[in-house]
């Protein structure tokens, strides 16, 4: 029986991948940075620093990782996401429904907890979750698993009572390496690999009747 469930984000609870991938873009294009020619699989469901290394590295761009990284949150913090205009428009109904049920709800993205408290607040669904956390806070982010570890440890319950809902590679397989049942929302757009997971599914109203049956 399922008594908790673990959230990713971007890409689950907000529709944020493409105003990221633009936001970015603009971004590095004022460094004189293209990454048009880079498929933006890559980018989903990572930790931005190090996506950033490896495609610096790859095409012998000689930039500092760090200082680029500093520059970009002073810029994302002038250009902020819409959340309130980007959660994907079933995400209240399914996570008060859920409340209704009692289940107990969690969220451990890769984004930068400021992004997270800016997402959950601002459009009106922080109250929903007890534990927050965000990849910000790991030595290692997603793939690795420490992040879903972490949130199954506070949150409490078996694992097995537990599910894990993920869209990206990267965060489908951190959720597979704990040992949790993962749920991905289905990928119409990128191309991500959701084959790994352990049924995938059109949308959040789908885990509410899975969680039923």
């Amino acid at each position: 029986m399922v008594k908790a469930i673990i959230f990713d984000m971007d890409g689950v609870l907000f529709d944020t991948e493409n105003f990221y991938l633009k936001r970015r873009e603009i971004f590095l294009g004022t460094k004189g940075i293209s990454i048009s020619h880079i498929d933006a699989k890559e980018f989903i469901g990572g930790r931005l620093e190090e996506v950033w290394k490896k495609f610096l590295k790859r095409y012998h761009l000689d930039f500092d990782v760090k200082e680029l990284r500093a520059e970009y949150s002073d810029y994302k913090r002038q250009h902020k996401a819409p959340y309130a205009d980007l959660i994907f428009p079933e995400v209240k109904q399914v996570l008060a429904h859920l409340a209704d049920m009692g289940i107990v709800m969690g969220l451990a993205s890769n984004s930068e907890l400021s992004d997270i408290e800016l997402a959950l607040e601002s459009s009106g669904i922080d109250s929903y979750f007890s534990v927050v956390l965000s990849g910000g806070d790991f030595v290692k982010a997603k793939p690795d698993p420490a992040i879903y570890n972490t949130a199954y440890e506070k949150l409490g319950f078996d694992k097995s009572e537990i599910l894990i809902v993920e869209d990206s590679e990267k965060g489908i397989a951190a959720g597979k390496a704990t040992g949790m049942q993962v749920i991905a929302i289905k990928d119409n757009i990128f191309g991500i690999d959701q084959s790994q997971a352990d049924k995938i599914v059109d949308d959040l109203r789908d885990v509410v009747d899975l969680i039923k049956e």
